[in-house]
């Protein structure tokens, strides 16, 4: 029993020795992209965490009975919520109302998923709220789980969960339960915790009910079925693969469904194809997070900080983390607008937790490094 006690920690412990050559690039390449995030940070994008997918004109009037201060987004997803629940049709509606605020409906990416709508419209804001509380208990149950069997996690994990609960934070309060990005990233980060090498059917109904909310989880399911098939795990592999097949045949009948009510002439939205670089990166983690309180030289150097702990953190969950961060942050590299900001929600739970982990690597590569 005491040698299968010892055993996480003695793979943790594999982790100080590292080649010193590759000590020296690692640490080398951290401090040129700290230093380059320090020097393209962005500063002319919102400044508030209120999410703007398409500004509408100023002289727009407010349709009856909507809060004036509440963002228009989230104004149009409760009107569209609304009108569901008294039994309107989900795509014609949602076509309406954006139509009624100059709001883009092509492509018919524009338009969201309904699933969040239906949710809305069946469980009313109360109920929203409940379960949103219930989730953020599970997550934090799931991740204390886990991190009981992860190697270096079952030290760390008070100050993972606290650190769980900073990331999601900012988006996951009652007022923006409305946005489809906060429930999938709180549903990713389900699970993640959830995730075992052959427990994994849990896991990828959560990330299923990310997906049918928003379909930037996508990534993320993508991730883990090539991490399944990559050590050898067929048929968790085949579950995840079988999930992307379902989830491109629901998002096709989503597109024709938004054609059957909109037309050529309808507006169309800019390209989601910006380039904003390393900048857009660190704008996006930024201001979807409490970073948005510092300078903003000093947030864009502590939005790379956290990918420094995952990379040194030497486990299954430690090695999807930091590909899961860093592939996100690629594409908020390349596609995105600057009002596209809150996408970042979609990973912003678990995006800190790299943080606990921080102190050890660099400890462990500066030793290395000595070594050359």
């Amino acid at each position: 029993m005491d040698r299968l006690r010892r055993r996480p920690r003695q793979r943790w412990d594999r982790f100080a020795y590292w080649a010193p050559g590759a000590a020296i690039l690692t640490l080398m390449g951290f401090a040129l992209l700290i230093v380059v995030a320090a020097l393209t940070q962005r500063t002319d994008v919102p400044p508030a965490p209120a999410p703007i997918e398409t500004a509408a004109p100023a002289t727009t009037a407010l349709p009856p009975g909507e809060d004036p201060a509440r963002d228009t987004d989230l104004r149009l997803y409760d009107r569209i919520a609304e009108r569901v629940d008294a039994g309107e049709s989900y795509y014609a509606v949602a076509v309406e109302e954006q139509r009624a605020r100059n709001f883009p409906v092509n492509p018919g990416l524009a338009v969201r998923l309904p699933t969040l709508a239906y949710m809305t419209a069946w469980f009313e804001p109360w109920g929203m709220a409940a379960l949103g509380a219930v989730l953020a208990v599970l997550t934090l149950v799931a991740w204390w789980v886990r991190l009981h069997d992860e190697s270096g996690g079952n030290e760390r994990r008070i100050y993972i969960l606290l650190l769980l609960v900073i990331g999601a934070g900012v988006g996951f309060k009652p007022q923006y339960l409305a946005l489809h990005e906060v429930w999938a990233g709180i549903l990713i980060a389900l699970s993640l915790g959830l995730h075992r090498p052959r427990l994994w059917l849990l896991p990828l109904l959560a990330a299923a009910l990310a997906l049918a909310i928003r379909e930037h989880a996508l990534p993320y399911v993508l991730l883990m079925g090539t991490l399944a098939w990559a050590r050898g795990h067929t048929k968790e592999a085949i579950g995840w693969g079988a999930l992307v097949l379902a989830f491109g045949i629901a998002l096709a009948a989503h597109l024709a469904m938004v054609a059957d009510v909109t037309s050529a002439a309808d507006p169309a939205s800019p390209s989601w194809f910006a380039w904003r670089g390393l900048g857009g990166w660190t704008a996006n983690i930024v201001i979807s997070s409490p970073l948005q309180l510092l300078p903003g030289w000093l947030a864009a150097m502590l939005v790379i900080v956290p990918l420094i702990g995952w990379a040194g953190w030497r486990s299954d969950l430690g090695a999807t983390g930091l590909l899961l961060c860093a592939g996100y942050g690629v594409m908020f590299m390349i596609a995105g607008r600057d009002n596209n900001f809150y996408w970042a929600l979609v990973v912003m739970p678990i995006w800190f937790v790299g943080l606990a982990f921080v102190p050890r690597a660099l400890t462990s590569l500066w030793n290395s490094a000595r070594n050359y």
